[in-house]
């Protein structure tokens, strides 16, 4: 990341009752995918949560674009300019695509996505876009959410899971999504429990352990060393000691 953050989180803490769940959060992006990635119970989805305003944080503060948006309902949070696709796609089964579209499709005219433009990234979609919510594949939900998201043309999009219970194939397009949404400017913050989805997508890896960053890496590093995997996510294996001469 290089200039002023996009997106810059600063000593957040959230959680809920007595329970703290983010613990001095930090980190900042530019335009870029950055991946977030960690164990179950390290806090992913509360951080999700806390950035786009359903849970108030206790404390730090949440900048977008210079602005603060901590403690902001989830429709400001959304108008100063940050989009989000939930963990398990939250779609209305009756309504059909045409119809989730067209919901956000008011106020898209002259902007950069429309819902034919939605339908020109996802192909599958527009041939899908008479049958209702609860008639598509998981895949074909979570472009919907993706497109769904995008009609608000947001600055910065944050991902929740995307890859969840996908094909390998499915995960293709959306690993091109994101790579295409970064190309024209939008930032992608993926929150993945997929360690090779969240590399794929993203250049940077912020590695999530008890509620705060713990290490951060590039490149496909994360992939190709068991030993850091078993370290920050519980995977893979620890390399056998040499035995002594």
């Amino acid at each position: 990341m290089s200039g002023a953050p996009l997106l810059e989180v600063r000593g957040l803490r959230a959680g809920y009752g007595a329970s703290l769940v983010l613990d001095d959060f930090s980190f900042g992006m530019g335009v870029e995918a950055v991946g977030i990635v960690g164990r179950n119970g390290m806090g992913k989805t509360t951080l999700c949560d806390t950035l786009v305003g359903f849970l108030p944080p206790s404390g730090g503060h949440v900048l977008l674009r210079g602005e603060r948006i901590d403690g902001l309902t989830p429709e400001r949070v959304a108008r100063a300019g940050m989009a989000y696709v939930p963990q398990g796609r939250r779609l209305f089964p009756s309504l059909t695509v045409d119809e989730h579209l067209a919901m956000l499709a008011r106020g898209t005219r002259n902007k950069r996505w429309t819902p034919d433009a939605v339908y020109e990234l996802f192909p599958r979609l527009a041939e899908r876009r008479k049958h209702g919510g609860a008639n598509l594949s998981g895949g074909e939900q979570q472009m919907l959410a993706v497109g769904r998201a995008l009609l608000l043309n947001a600055h910065l999009v944050v991902m929740d899971e995307p890859s969840e219970g996908l094909a390998p194939t499915i995960v293709d397009v959306l690993v091109d999504a994101v790579h295409r949404l970064v190309a024209e400017g939008v930032a992608v913050l993926v929150v993945e429990q997929n360690l090779r989805a969240a590399v794929r997508m993203a250049g940077r890896q912020l590695v999530m352990v008890s509620g705060r960053i713990e290490a951060e890496f590039g490149g496909d590093e994360l992939t190709t060393r068991p030993d850091l995997q078993h370290r920050y996510l519980g995977v893979g294996t620890v390399p056998a000691p040499h035995p002594r001469p």
